[in-house]
């Protein structure tokens, strides 16, 4: 693949509108009392399709944190009475995390307030994805990439962001 002026150019916009993304949502999670991590986490859990709430394990998958890391956010968000645990009823050794009701308005409220964030995003990161995929209608990108639909990842991103 060789890249043109114009892919580096879309690159540095989209990573600095990421970026601008990330630093406007670790402003307000502190303005919610939280930090980025414990907002990480709360939607870690909520965001998890098991009922029952994720494992540590799960968690540490999902945060990208070591084991250890994940039960020492873990604990400071239960001091904190934002997430409880439970033992697995089906496996006593598995801890199962879940949000506090206080835990989940506070969940609530950030991710009502990033869901407007995302929506104002979303044409913005629409065009610089098709941009860097080379997309122009049916037509290839002139230094030759394959079509986005071929790619590995496509357009999942854009795709999860279209939906909301």
């Amino acid at each position: 693949m060789t890249l043109v002026q114009s892919d580096y150019e879309h690159l540095l916009e989209l990573r600095t509108g990421l970026r601008r993304f990330l630093r406007w949502s670790e402003e307000q999670a502190k303005a919610a009392g939280l930090t980025p991590a414990k907002h990480q986490l709360l939607l870690a859990i909520r965001g998890h399709p098991d009922p029952a709430g994720p494992t540590m394990s799960q968690l540490a998958d999902s945060l990208v944190l070591r084991h250890h890391s994940t039960v020492g956010l873990v604990d400071r968000a239960d001091r904190e009475r934002l997430v409880m645990r439970a033992p697995d009823p089906d496996n006593r050794s598995v801890v199962r995390v879940t949000l506090t009701p206080a835990g989940a308005a506070k969940l609530d409220l950030l991710a009502e307030a990033h869901m407007e964030e995302i929506t104002h995003l979303a044409p913005t990161m629409r065009t610089l994805w098709r941009a860097l995929q080379g997309v122009d209608g049916d037509h290839e990108h002139p230094a030759g990439r394959r079509p986005a639909a071929k790619r590995p990842g496509g357009a999942a991103v854009l795709s999860a962001i279209e939906r909301r």
